[in-house]
């Protein structure tokens, strides 16, 4: 078969080419230099270069209806939107990475090459019209993952985390590709707009495909630490540098949920025949919520609790998923989802950059009373960790509070309103967890200098600009949900 390409398929791809060219440079300069680490800073502007680049290929397509390489990759709405969230996710990790004790070492080029390359597999997976293509890109941008955490200064935990990811990651991999055997077995076909066509007859009549779909759907809830396959997330998202646990809890989630958005588009949990197994993932949806707000609830290591409220996070969006895969006003649902992802990867990648930014060794474990006074020690991080702590709990009029409106919204309107009042109820355990920083920060002494608090520019503005994100896009929530309304409706 004979597969033509145009000019313009190019073109379409071209962040990811962005992406892959400026990471190869610094890496390119560095062995002309007899592996000699050229200037950090210097670095870090090839990564911005590509980034910006790579922003202006996706803006020029916006509004873009049409597949590439004879339908193996899809831009449309949900694929413009949630680029330019990886890219802003990029570009942030990147800055707190050449800022960390972690990350900014001899192995600097190499960080910033696996962590654009990520970011590219990332790209793939958003793009991706084809059930191979979604894993090869999930490969790719878990393999970066994998020798980044491996690579940090911290001698123990990082490994183990590496270790432990690796391990769990495969197994979800493999249970991946195994469903998508049997989805080829018995469709013929591994691409999406096949497999969406054929998903309800099938589901109904064949037991092979169920099983697959079932795979695929367990393979996707792995990456998105939804219960019971959360147990990896506190451990990997403490061992590893705290930029890159940023770059993971937001553009890995963000992508992996824009994939299920599309699997749901099928209408799957409409048939009779999968309505038990809906059933299971509504009680899963709950158990997620409760396990992540509870496991917050009872750390003291502050990466700990982010890790475990992010998993509560999954069971919010999975709310949306499921309103979003049963008909009716399933666009409310699919449109909550995508604007929940933004306002998650602004407030999480922010709270874990103000951690960045305290941490005065590569193996810093930051927990509350490492705050306490913070307020009048530094203001300025102090008021902008207090914003995106008030985001995370869902307090009006941050994006959080909007986040979680849209979603419950549409749960509430798809008639689950079970899942919204549970929903609320983990919002109302979260209170806790995330007001007992703010309160440490303002109300409580110092027991600790923070004199090795350097002059880190980048991080600041980086942290301060996702601060004032939080409460921009959160007063302009109605014409930012109106623009995700747009970019869900010819999918849903």
């Amino acid at each position: 078969m004979q597969i033509d390409f145009s000019i313009i398929d190019f073109m379409l791809v071209g962040p990811a080419v962005a992406l892959f060219f400026f990471s190869c440079v610094p890496l390119l300069i560095k062995v002309l230099r007899g592996n000699v680490e050229q200037n950090s800073f210097a670095t870090l502007i090839y990564a911005y270069m590509g980034i910006v680049v790579a922003a202006g290929f996706a803006i020029s397509m916006l509004g873009t209806e049409r597949t590439a390489f004879d339908g193996a990759l899809v831009f449309d709405g949900i694929s413009s939107f949630t680029t330019l969230i990886v890219l802003l996710v990029t570009g942030v990790a990147l800055t707190f990475s050449r800022d960390s004790f972690s990350t900014n070492s001899r192995q600097f080029t190499e960080a910033m090459f696996l962590t654009m390359n990520a970011a590219v597999g990332m790209l793939t997976v958003v793009w991706s019209n084809d059930l191979i293509i979604t894993f090869v890109g999930i490969e790719l941008f878990s393999l970066c993952l994998y020798i980044l955490i491996a690579m940090s200064l911290e001698e123990r935990l990082s490994k183990e985390a590496a270790f432990k990811y690796f391990i769990l990651g495969s197994f979800a991999s493999a249970l991946m590709l195994y469903g998508i055997s049997f989805i080829y077995g018995t469709v013929g076909s591994t691409y999406l707009p096949d497999l969406l066509q054929a998903t309800p007859s099938l589901l109904a009549t064949n037991r092979l495909f169920l099983l697959g779909f079932i795979l695929l759907l367990t393979g996707v809830a792995f990456k998105i630490a939804v219960f019971p396959f959360h147990s990896w997330a506190p451990d990997v998202y403490q061992g590893a540098p705290t930029p890159l646990t940023a770059f993971m809890a937001t553009g890995v989630k963000a992508v992996t949920l824009a994939f299920l958005l599309r699997l749901v588009a099928s209408q799957a949990f409409t048939v009779e025949r999968f309505w038990p197994f809906v059933d299971v993932l509504q009680w899963l949806t709950v158990m997620t919520i409760l396990v992540g707000n509870i496991g917050a609830f009872r750390q003291k290591s502050l990466k700990r609790m982010l890790a475990y409220s992010s998993i509560a996070h999954s069971g919010y969006i999975m709310i949306g998923i499921i309103a979003a895969g049963i008909g009716g006003a399933s666009m409310l649902g699919a449109s909550g989802v995508m604007f929940y992802i933004l306002s998650y990867s602004i407030m999480t990648i922010g709270a874990f950059g103000v951690l960045h930014l305290l941490e005065s060794r590569a193996d810093s474990d930051l927990t509350v009373e490492d705050l306490k006074g913070l307020a009048s020690e530094k203001p300025w991080i102090a008021l902008a960790m207090t914003i995106l702590l008030l985001s995370l709990t869902g307090i009006p009029p941050t994006v959080g509070f909007f986040g979680k409106f849209f979603i419950f919204s549409a749960a509430i309107k798809q008639g689950l309103t079970w899942l919204a009042v549970w929903g609320v109820v983990g919002s109302v355990i979260s209170v806790y967890y995330y007001l007992r920083p703010v309160v440490a920060m303002y109300m409580e002494t110092p027991v600790l200098r923070r004199d090795t608090l350097g002059l880190r520019p980048l991080s600041y503005f980086a942290i301060s600009f996702m601060a004032l994100l939080v409460l921009l896009v959160g007063l302009a929530a109605e014409p930012f949900y109106q623009v995700v309304l747009t970019s869900v409706a010819k999918v849903f």
